[in-house]
């Protein structure tokens, strides 16, 4: 083994290892972000980047200036109350966010030995990632100027997914040996499904951000001590995310049916595949939950969670089933 490729070894295990962590890292945040929502502490720091006027926000009434509601009252337009849980609790959302920045820009470094013919994709795909993430910080400080606006908040869940995709792509190709899927039943079927299967996924995801939307406006109106009554004054936008979750459900049944019955010998697809239809059980056991339960606080960043896991997983599987058309490497690099 000559020291280039000795190099390109290490290179590739390190890029490896960062991409898993910084992988996590965001899913971290996306659970973070989800307690933030199920606890309404999105505007427990009414400022942004400093909350309160603080780099360290203040853990007691106390700490603040005796005019605090005028001045930030002011600033969201309606009085605003010190709340010291809802405020280290977006306070903390914002420390993960900080850090999942400085996990990707750590990644993008370790991507620079990709600069090469047949793999430079790779670089630049961490790059995009780098990039979009600062841009998702720019929508989160939006997020709170705009005092949570709907169409925000649906733009920045968007971007979230984006980037999931990404890196979920950049680790995958990093992580498995070029090959080809090969079943009995051929892969147009499955790649068919697969596509339908991640729409479905991401539009469902989506009207759940809808629904989350529906729930603040019922939570303006009736607060929080009637969270058992949120769901009896939801609007035509829960019934639809109820109803489509059938056809979700059905997509991905199908699809995993298929995948387990097209004698395929990749074991990685077939684990993933079963991986999925947990997920998926839990997913819909959360939406339960939440739909017949009160809206358990718990549920939400559980339920948020489990669809950004199934949907990044369901991209993996249709990776590796075209690993030879989007996972293929140059010889110059060994694994």
């Amino acid at each position: 083994m000559t020291s280039s490729t000795l190099i390109d070894f290490k290179a590739n295990r390190r890029f490896r290892r960062l991409a898993l962590n910084t992988v996590i890292t965001l899913y971290c945040l996306i659970i973070a972000g989800g307690v933030v929502r199920s606890t309404g502490a999105g505007m427990g720091c009414p400022d942004w980047p400093k909350c309160f006027g603080t780099w360290i926000p203040p853990t007691k009434l106390s700490e603040l200036p005796p005019d605090y509601k005028s001045i930030y009252g002011a600033k969201l337009k309606g009085e605003i109350e010190f709340n010291p849980v809802k405020t280290w609790i977006e306070y903390v959302n914002r420390l993960i966010g900080a850090f999942t920045g400085v996990m990707i820009f750590l990644t993008l470094l370790a991507s620079i030995p990709y600069l090469k013919p047949g793999a430079r994709h790779i670089f630049y795909f961490s790059l995009a990632a780098f990039v979009l993430v600062g841009i998702q910080g720019w929508l989160g400080s939006k997020v709170v100027s705009t005092e949570l606006l709907p169409g925000m908040i649906t733009i920045h869940m968007l971007l979230a997914i984006v980037i999931v995709f990404i890196l979920l792509y950049v680790l995958t190709w990093s992580s498995f040996s070029h090959g080809i899927f090969a079943s009995k039943g051929g892969r147009n079927i499955l790649n068919t499904f697969g596509w339908l299967v991640l729409i479905l996924s991401l539009v469902q995801i989506l009207l759940g951000t809808q629904v989350r939307e529906n729930i603040d406006e019922v939570i303006r109106a009736f607060g929080y001590e009637a969270r058992g009554e949120w769901i009896d004054q939801l609007d035509a936008r829960f019934y639809i995310h109820r109803s489509f979750s059938i056809l979700v459900v059905a997509a991905n049944l199908f699809w995993f049916y298929t995948i387990n019955k097209s004698g395929t010998s990749h074991r990685s697809v077939k684990r993933l595949s079963r991986i999925c239809l947990i997920i998926l059980a839990f997913e819909v056991l959360t939406g339960v939950l939440m739909a017949y339960f009160g809206v358990p606080p718990y549920a939400q960043p559980m339920h948020l969670t489990l669809a950004i896991l199934l949907i990044g997983l369901q991209f993996i599987v249709w990776l590796l089933i075209n690993e030879d058309k989007y996972l293929s490497k140059v010889s110059s690099l060994t694994h």
